[in-house]
């Protein structure tokens, strides 16, 4: 079960095909604009109401945009999740009566594991990003960094306080339906606590450790890689990859922008100035750009895609992070919000991006400045080929599939 854009998803399709191949009957529930990725992955689909893109291309979604701060941007989020949240439970509830068990991505963890425990199964959180509070970074959906141990940690604990805030209304209502006792707020982290609830994260220990001080039973598997059978690039993407000298990818994913046109001309500048062409992937935000060496394209596997660039420009998803490590090709972040400060900082610290380019500071200067260090500068390419051979031979599913055996499932 899991909620959200599409990097928030697609994962999701190869830890599933993986379950199955492991003799489960596995089917993904989400948005309902989704489902052609469970049917890539050959897993079964429950669809749950409302779309993330023309939820984030609203009032309350462009609102986004006018907090600067993660803080800010976390508690307009917040809100807006909360009025979301109530229209998907009596799909995740129909969904979950017909499971023997329940994995659970981060967004919908709290009201997940209610369900979970008013109809008697087992469950697991199954994370893209690390959630517990640590003392070793601060909370991830606030840009990452570090504030200090203790300030990390207190940090840590407020996030998981707004996380549950998002279902305050809905946990009640699903506890009241499913026959379960009433319970304070908050009552459910404490539980998930005190059991050791099992969560198993979905990226690699290379790219962020187990922190030390994490209880036991929040493990870091390995990741996901999205499920794509078809790993052809579409025309004319072969023809445009033989005219010329690698392309930089340049895409923002599930990010929307105040300004796709004078953005598009900015990185288009950038790329130019820096002497390299481009292909730009529209995305939700719409990017676009026109020329002998620039190509526009649409939804393309990353997969497929990424090993023939010569750098990748992105919002630093977790999802699309992961397949510019997998390519083993340097990056050049450009976070936007949430989690994309804390990725891009990694992608730093691991010395495969020379540095972070932030949507409000992207100027051509900075972006091609970057690109230049990134494509000219051996050792980032040295360094993300070296890390992409080890990050390809982790096995993130096999975790999982022994959890789960261990659950009883």
């Amino acid at each position: 079960m899991t909620a959200g854009s599409r990097g928030d998803v697609a994962p999701f399709t190869g830890l599933g095909h993986g379950l199955a191949g492991a003799g489960h009957e596995v089917t993904l529930v989400t948005h309902g604009c989704f489902e052609p990725l469970a049917e890539g992955a050959g897993i079964g689909f429950h669809a749950l109401p409302v779309d993330p893109r023309a939820e984030l291309e609203s009032s309350w979604g462009r609102g986004l945009h006018r907090s600067t701060s993660g803080a800010g941007k976390l508690a307009r989020m917040v809100v807006m999740a909360r009025r979301l949240v109530g229209r998907m439970t009596d799909d995740l509830v129909a969904a979950a009566r017909n499971s023997d068990v329940l994995l659970l991505s981060g967004p919908l963890g709290p009201l997940g594991h209610t369900i979970a425990e008013g109809l008697g199964l087992p469950s697991m959180g199954v994370y893209l990003q690390p959630l517990a509070p640590t003392r070793e970074f601060a909370p991830p959906v606030l840009g990452g960094g570090s504030w200090g141990g203790a300030g990390n940690r207190i940090a840590g604990h407020g996030v998981n306080l707004a996380v549950e805030e998002v279902f305050a209304a809905a946990v009640p209502a699903v506890r009241a339906r499913l026959g379960l006792r009433r319970a304070r707020a908050g009552a459910g982290r404490r539980v998930r606590e005190r059991q050791r609830w099992p969560v198993q994260h979905g990226f690699s220990p290379l790219v962020v450790p187990r922190p030390r001080d994490w209880r036991p039973g929040l493990d870091v598997s390995g990741y996901w890689w999205p499920r794509d059978p078809d790993d052809r690039l579409p025309d004319p993407l072969p023809e445009f990859l033989a005219a010329g000298p690698p392309p930089v990818f340049v895409g923002l994913g599930s990010a929307t922008v105040p300004d796709a046109g004078r953005l598009s001309a900015r990185i288009v500048a950038a790329l130019r100035r820096a002497g390299l062409r481009g292909v730009i992937q529209r995305g939700w935000g719409g990017l676009a750009a026109d020329g002998d060496d620039m190509l526009t394209i649409g939804e393309v596997s990353h997969a497929a895609l990424f090993p023939h660039m010569a750098a990748v420009v992105h919002h630093a998803g977790a999802g699309t992070t992961a397949a510019g490590l997998r390519a083993g090709v340097p990056s050049v972040p450009v976070p936007i919000q949430f989690d994309g400060g804390f990725w891009a900082s990694r992608l730093v610290g691991l010395g495969v991006a020379p540095a972070a380019v932030p949507l409000r500071g992207l100027t051509v200067d900075a972006l091609s400045g970057a690109l230049a260090r990134a494509t000219r500068d051996p050792s980032y390419g040295e360094r993300a080929q070296a890390l992409g051979t080890r990050v390809r031979a982790e096995d993130g599913v096999g975790p999982v599939v022994e959890a789960v055996s261990r659950l009883g499932g």
